[in-house]
């Protein structure tokens, strides 16, 4: 069964059980989804499960931009709406890779590349995002690329 149709599953069992919280955030993926799949021209069914899940990233990298948003307007209600809606779609994603093993993947890509300067940045990063793949986010190989290279 692919991403796509476990969501699918999911979400009939959310209308049948009452969880509103669930049933409205997988809509909204749905929605989501089904809005790339015009603008590539394909059904949503078709979709492979890696681009599902670049859909569901972007919306998991929304709704952490939105938890801390409203966090800081003092709007601790909304932001616990957002981190229920976060918490939901991360399951469905991939286990991240953990900080220690990060840092030995960077550390290693790096020593490669032979990239040992600041002024490396944004090639140490293309050469990093390669390696991680997408199981790790951007932010966290940002931050630990600066402090190796610092």
């Amino acid at each position: 069964m692919t991403l796509y149709e476990t969501i699918s599953v999911h979400l009939k069992e959310a209308m049948k059980s009452g969880d509103t919280v669930r049933r409205d955030t997988l809509r909204l993926f749905q929605s989501t989804l089904k809005n790339v799949a015009i603008e590539k021209r394909k059904s949503p069914e078709e979709f492979s499960d890696s681009e599902v899940e670049d859909v569901l990233k972007r919306l998991v990298k929304q709704r952490k931009d939105s938890v801390e948003q409203f966090r800081a307007g003092a709007r601790e209600d909304l932001a616990l709406k957002e981190e229920a809606e976060l918490n939901l779609l991360s399951a469905y994603l991939p286990q991240a890779m953990g900080e220690e093993e990060l840092r030995a993947l960077i550390v290693s890509a790096l020593k490669i590349a032979g990239m040992t300067s600041k002024t490396q940045m944004g090639q140490a990063m293309g050469v990093v995002m390669k390696q991680v793949a997408g199981r790790a986010s951007g932010d966290d190989v940002r931050r630990i690329v600066e402090d190796i290279l610092s």
